[in-house]
């Protein structure tokens, strides 16, 4: 608990903006700007200082992740759509992946990108009723930049959140049922191996481990029960942040990177941080 209090500024989480029906998704833009999703509004919000909160994109196909790819355009996890599409600031979306060995994905759910471009997501079937699933698992896959998409792993329950170590030599994925975080060793391929759970996330009050990040130091910030986890890179806890409404994912904004944005149920939450979060791009 102390050491978190050397990552963290003293203070309450800041509400920015309220009134929504379930936040997921932040991300943060080149121009100073935090995009996120509304599921079930199927929007896509772009908040600034100035301007609080606007619809900035929709329909989205209930998008849920959202990233950015290493040339800055945004890529969205969609439920209903079932797929990844790329975003042109234009909201007009393409396909980047929507089938794996000719059956239609679930309903991909989180999203990172490499420093090699290739994409990585999760694919549990949270989007999508149980008649509608093709997939015989809910998986792990990665996409290289000409459309070839492969399974990395089919042991989930239901793969969520992931993030890359700041090295990329381990890739963190939590399985939401499950309550725990698992790290891979990520090969010079750039696929994984070693599965190991690295910290158990079970509380008695409602909350799964959801969306992650990295900080500079490798520290993971994993939402789950009560607000936002800290994990050091081994997996010790060095405590919990506190939130008003259960969060479901974060992101690092602000020119520094030092300010985690969340987006917890409802709203739009941001806390100061004293280590920098790694950057998307």
């Amino acid at each position: 608990m102390l050491k978190l209090k050397t990552l963290i500024e003293s203070g309450e989480p800041e509400k920015l903006a309220s009134g929504f029906q379930f936040l997921e998704g932040p991300v943060w833009q080149p121009d100073g700007s935090l995009f996120f999703s509304d599921i079930p509004a199927n929007r896509t919000y772009r908040w600034t200082a100035d301007d609080g909160a606007n619809v900035w994109c929709e329909p989205t196909g209930n998008a849920n992740g959202m990233t950015l790819d290493r040339s800055g355009v945004l890529l969205r996890c969609e439920h209903t759509g079932r797929r990844v599409a790329r975003v042109a600031p234009d909201t007009t979306a393409t396909t980047v992946v929507d089938s794996y060995q000719g059956k239609r994905l679930n309903s991909p759910n989180d999203i990172v990108v490499k420093s090699d471009g290739v994409i990585y997501f999760t694919d549990p079937p949270y989007g999508i009723q149980p008649e509608e699933r093709e997939q015989p698992c809910n998986g792990v896959y990665r996409v290289f930049p000409d459309g070839t998409i492969e399974l990395l792993a089919d042991d989930f329950d239901r793969p969520n959140g992931l993030a890359f170590s700041p090295d990329e030599s381990i890739l963190y994925i939590d399985d939401s049922p499950r309550r725990h975080v698992r790290a891979f060793d990520v090969r010079a391929d750039g696929t994984i191996t070693n599965s190991r759970v690295i910290a158990d996330m079970d509380h008695p009050q409602p909350g799964s481990p959801d969306g992650m990040k990295i900080d500079t130091e490798g520290n993971l910030y994993v939402t789950g029960a009560t607000g936002v986890w800290v994990f050091e890179p081994d997996g010790t806890l060095l405590g919990v942040i506190a939130t008003p409404e259960r969060p479901a994912n974060c992101a690092w904004g602000d020119a520094d990177r030092k300010s985690l944005y969340l987006t917890a149920q409802t709203s739009l939450y941001r806390i100061r941080t004293k280590v920098a979060g790694l950057p998307v791009v």
